[in-house]
């Protein structure tokens, strides 16, 4: 059965995700997603999306905006893409989306029960449920408008859905997961992300189970002015990991935790020679790289905790608006061919690449203990002037060469 996750709070951004970073998350997410499966199984894959904060940070790794909703609509269109040709391969299927496409969701899943011998209508039923719930049920001021659901060929699920409050220029993501799900109505959500708007009606706390009752009764003997009347009473406050994005569109100091990026970085001028030279072969690979991969690696191996500060995953591979930097997209694109050449290889036997990575992982979280660094105003400034060697390129155009009066200002790349 069922249960909602968790939630988070995100400025409500408008704009779309430029081709040229659509496509290559799309690419990433799929073999990223690949590397879970291989070495945890699709269940874990499930819970990492059912996880406010691992969600946000997988999006980050992915160039998108750091902290914006537009990482929710952007994350699921990419790995609809990407996984839907390996449904078959990983037994993954990626329903739903943003406006019509989300109203298409109870269609897509009856299509994916006859092709797997899925309860195609329980789970309609399920993502129906899920809807009503997150938007009559919890009345939190927010509006859905994207409905996400991913179901495993075990009939597993998760359901990422999100709703915005127009008023508030704010995002609410809200997260559920079938495992352990005892109820739609007491308690399910693993999470919402949201910043807290004061008090709000939730009927599915499990503190109002009597006022659920108690409205039933009322319906019968009072009718819906005093359903309307017990409602009002009722104390809603989720107990569930909350996300809260900041509005501010710089990666600030406060925004990352310094000494596990220092730690990445240790472990990548550490391990890379070792690992990457000798095991990966990959031409053209070189130290950012191997940086980049480091972030990857935790995106792929960390636990829970480790996805406090989000933004510190947008050092991997920038931002489409600049910030922390531009998209190093040739630095992406090396990120993209390493995992998949070692997921290739784990495919046939051979875990010695994807192995490589792991170790990376797990060098990164030996060395934060003690390894120092650049401060994060260093890094970035860093990183901006590297830009145009690395391919950077962001929704305002190609970056033009350091040595240039116009560096803060794209141009077109020659």
């Amino acid at each position: 059965m069922p249960k909602r996750a968790g939630t988070a709070d995100l400025p409500l951004h408008n704009g779309r995700v430029p081709a040229w970073l659509g496509q290559r998350m799309t690419r990433l997410g799929a073999v990223i997603t690949q590397a879970i499966v291989h070495h945890y199984g699709r269940e874990e894959f499930l819970r990492r999306l059912a996880h406010p904060f691992w969600f946000q940070s997988f999006g980050a790794v992915m160039g998108m905006d750091w902290h914006s909703s537009g990482i929710t609509t952007s994350v699921i269109g990419a790995l609809k893409r990407g996984l839907t040709p390996l449904a078959g391969e990983l037994g993954i299927h990626v329903c739903g989306g943003r406006g019509s496409h989300s109203r298409q969701t109870p269609h897509e899943l009856m299509a994916i029960g006859e092709r797997t011998g899925l309860d195609g209508s329980a789970l309609s039923r399920a993502s129906r449920l899920v809807a009503k719930v997150d938007s009559s049920a919890v009345q939190d001021g927010f509006d859905l408008y994207l409905h996400g659901f991913f179901v495993t060929d075990d009939g597993q699920w998760v359901v990422v859905q999100q709703g915005m409050n127009g008023d508030n220029r704010l995002a609410r993501r809200y997260h559920w997961q079938s495992e352990d799900l005892h109820s739609f109505v007491d308690a399910p959500h693993t999470a919402i992300d949201g910043k807290s708007q004061g008090m709000i009606v939730n009927l599915t706390d499990r503190r109002a189970a009597a006022s659920r009752q108690g409205q039933l009764d009322l319906l019968r003997e009072l009718g819906p002015d005093g359903i309307a009347s017990e409602i009002a009473t009722l104390d809603g406050t989720p107990f569930l990991p909350h996300l809260v994005m900041p509005a501010h569109h710089d990666v600030r100091a406060g925004d990352v935790m310094i000494r596990r990026l220092h730690g990445a970085l240790a472990a990548a001028a550490d391990r890379g020679p070792a690992d990457f030279a000798e095991l990966l072969l990959v031409p053209g690979v070189g130290a950012r790289t191997v940086r980049s991969l480091a972030m990857v690696a935790e995106v792929i191996h960390g636990a829970p905790c480790r996805f406090a500060d989000p933004a510190r995953f947008s050092m991997a591979h920038g931002g489409k608006d600049r910030h922390p930097f531009p998209v190093p997209t040739v630095v992406y694109d090396q990120t993209i061919v390493v995992l998949k050449a070692a997921v290739a290889q784990a495919s046939l036997g051979n875990d010695e690449r994807l192995d490589a990575i792991r170790r990376l992982d797990e060098q990164s979280r030996r060395l934060e203990r003690h390894a120092t660094g650049p401060s994060l105003p260093a890094f970035v400034a860093q990183e901006r002037g590297l830009s145009h060697s690395y391919g950077g390129r962001s929704v305002f155009g190609w970056e033009p060469p350091a040595h240039d009066a116009r560096i803060d200002t794209p141009g077109k790349r020659p």
